[in-house]
């Protein structure tokens, strides 16, 4: 999920093991720890030359129950050794720094699993993309509940029995939510199968998410075997239904026999994908598991990717969402999720 979240998140970790003994640093040992595997995408820019590599390697090992372990570890033997001495001697064990960076590196991927873009947690045995697809990137009904009581827990003594109970608060709210948002998934899933049947489309797969700050708009994409249909739905619709399913044709100017990069984009998006031929030299990589900005526009993926040939290999430019105006978009969304 979003930064923020991943910090508050990790705050909490840190209490939960730390806060009666150490208080507020506590908190920002866990924060740090919650932003660690979000560091890949500078490893990956200074690993790699080529910005595919790079973004492929975004919630990779970094992400994994493997690096959370090892991390752990070494983290807390570091911190526990600069931090117990002097005034501070025996006030901690390192045991309670390892269980501090583990549960707040490991927290982050799973957190993580739950959104569209997937985390490869079990890399490197497996680069298999965890992702349940029930809540957005970025949610602010998780997100801030969980912050309120995080922020006014750092004004209590670290002994105080409102600091455990803010936290309890904290963890439980945004746990009830995402269990609300997993049993939306679920009726979600049940009302796009019942939409796909009265639409007369038969699909091989599909696939539904929320749109983004939300989880009550959703979209939908179902795939045949020369195209993909699009179609969104909001819980405040007057009909429980997908309705006026858009047709997005399957577009492949390039395809992975001629270059390695296109297979592995293909399983980044989960094979939902289409790319267009823009000039001799660039092409437009559109990823459909992500929303279109206008469902009239099967061009007009909120995900593009621009492509272009260098050394026998596809790189390409720094990814920027394709929204022109913030204000027109955040209008636009709040009147879709309204309903219809």
């Amino acid at each position: 999920m979003d930064s923020l979240t991943q910090i508050v998140l990790g705050a909490a970790c840190g209490e939960a093991i730390l806060g009666k003994k150490i208080g507020n640093r506590a908190l920002l040992f866990g924060a740090i720890g919650g932003t660690i595997p979000d560091l890949d995408v500078l490893v990956g820019k200074w690993l790699f030359g080529n910005e595919i590599d790079a973004m492929l390697f975004h919630r990779g090992i970094m992400h994994s129950v493997f690096f959370s372990i090892i991390a752990a570890f070494v983290f807390g033997w570091l911190v526990f050794n600069l931090y117990n001495k002097g005034k501070r001697l025996s006030s901690t064990t390192q045991k309670d720094w390892i269980t501090l960076w583990f549960l707040a590196l490991f927290t982050h991927p799973i957190l993580d699993c739950f959104t569209p873009y997937g985390t490869q947690l079990f890399a490197p045995i497996s680069n298999y993309r965890v992702a349940f697809n029930n809540i957005a990137v970025a949610d602010p009904i998780y997100t801030i509940p969980f912050l309120v009581c995080i922020i006014v827990l750092m004004f209590f003594k670290r002994t105080s029995f409102k600091r455990r109970l803010l936290l309890k608060w904290g963890v439980g709210i945004s746990s009830v939510y995402m269990i609300f948002t997993l049993c939306n998934k679920l009726y979600i899933d049940a009302i796009f199968r019942h939409s796909l049947n009265e639409s007369n489309i038969s699909g091989i797969r599909f696939s539904t998410q929320p749109a983004i700050l939300n989880n009550a708009l959703w979209y939908g994409i179902v795939e045949t075997e020369t195209t993909y249909f699009v179609s969104d739905y909001s819980l405040f619709d007057k009909q429980n239904r997908f309705l006026n399913f858009r047709e997005v044709p399957k577009k492949r100017d390039l395809n992975g026999d001629e270059y390695i990069d296109i297979k592995d984009l293909a399983w980044f998006s989960n094979d939902y994908y289409n790319i267009y031929k823009l000039s001799e030299n660039e092409y437009r990589y559109n990823d459909l598991r992500y929303p279109l900005l206008d469902l009239d526009n099967p061009e007009s993926s909120l995900f593009s990717l621009m492509l272009y040939k260098e050394n026998q290999r596809l790189n390409m430019k720094p990814f920027s969402p394709k929204i022109d105006s913030m204000g027109d978009a955040m209008v636009s969304l709040w009147k879709r999720i309204k309903g219809i």
